[in-house]
C-alpha cells in the first residue's frame, strides 16, 4: 500500500488490516490527504462537519453523491478538502426482491487484485464537551456503471473508484474525467471487476 501510493505511516502499529469492515462502527481508517499526501492519517469514517453539535449525523456522512457535494450543508465546506481511501475490495448488496429481504453479496475487487482507491473528503472537528479533534472522512459516490448498476440494483451507485494515478491527481488537482470511471467493465467468474485495464 505504501509503495502504491508513495504514502508511509507515521504510526505503522495502528494499522490493523481486516477483512470486512462495518461502516456504521465507524470505524478509524488509514486516509491519504491533499494536504500532506506523504502519510497516511487515520480518520473516522462517517463525516462531522465543524459545525456538528454531536457526532450522530456521521450515520449519513458516510457518503457523499458527487452531483450534490457543493448543495449539501455536511459537504458544501469541505469540498477542497480531499482525500484517498486505498482498499483491497469492497461490498455491495444486490437485492433480489423488491423489500430488499433477500439479498446477494458481492467482494468487490480488481482481477490482478492490486490495491486501488476510493475518494472522500475530510473534516476536522472539535467535540464540544470535551474540546477532543476528530478527524473523519466521507466516501464519494457517483453514478453506477453497467457491471455495478446490476449488482447496486436499487439505488444504482458506486464509489468513486480510482486507480494509483487517478488517486493522485484526485488529490494534487481535484479534477475528476467521469468518463474514466464510468467506462464499461465486466465482472469474472469470482465476481472480480475488470477495470483500468488490468
Amino acid at each position: 500500500m505504501s509503495k502504491t501510493f508513495g504514502a508511509d505511516f507515521q504510526n505503522p502499529e495502528k494499522f490493523h488490516p481486516k477483512k470486512e469492515i462495518n461502516a456504521f462502527d465507524f470505524p478509524k481508517l488509514p486516509i491519504i490527504k491533499d494536504e500532506n499526501p506523504g502519510f497516511f492519517q487515520f480518520s473516522s469514517w462517517g463525516l462531522i462537519p465543524y459545525w456538528a453539535k454531536n457526532t450522530e449525523i456521521r450515520s449519513m456522512t458516510l457518503n457523499a453523491r458527487l452531483e450534490t457535494i457543493d448543495e449539501v450543508a455536511s459537504f458544501r465546506d469541505v469540498t477542497n478538502q480531499r482525500c484517498i481511501l486505498p482498499v483491497t475490495g469492497f461490498y455491495e448488496w444486490k437485492w433480489l426482491d423488491s423489500k430488499g429481504k433477500r439479498k446477494e453479496k458481492y467482494l468487490i475487487q480488481i482481477k490482478s487484485g492490486a490495491i486501488f482507491a476510493l475518494a472522500g473528503l475530510y473534516s476536522s472537528w472539535i467535540n464540544p464537551s470535551t474540546q477532543k479533534e476528530i478527524e473523519s472522512f466521507t466516501l464519494l459516490t457517483t453514478k453506477a456503471n453497467p457491471i455495478m448498476a446490476e449488482i447496486h440494483n436499487i439505488k444504482k451507485r458506486m464509489p468513486l473508484i480510482m486507480n494509483a494515478n487517478q488517486a493522485l491527481n484526485w488529490l494534487k488537482t481535484g479534477q475528476i474525467k467521469l468518463e474514466d470511471h464510468l467506462k464499461p467493465a465486466r465482472l469474472t467468474k469470482d465476481n472480480q471487476l475488470d477495470l483500468f485495464g488490468t
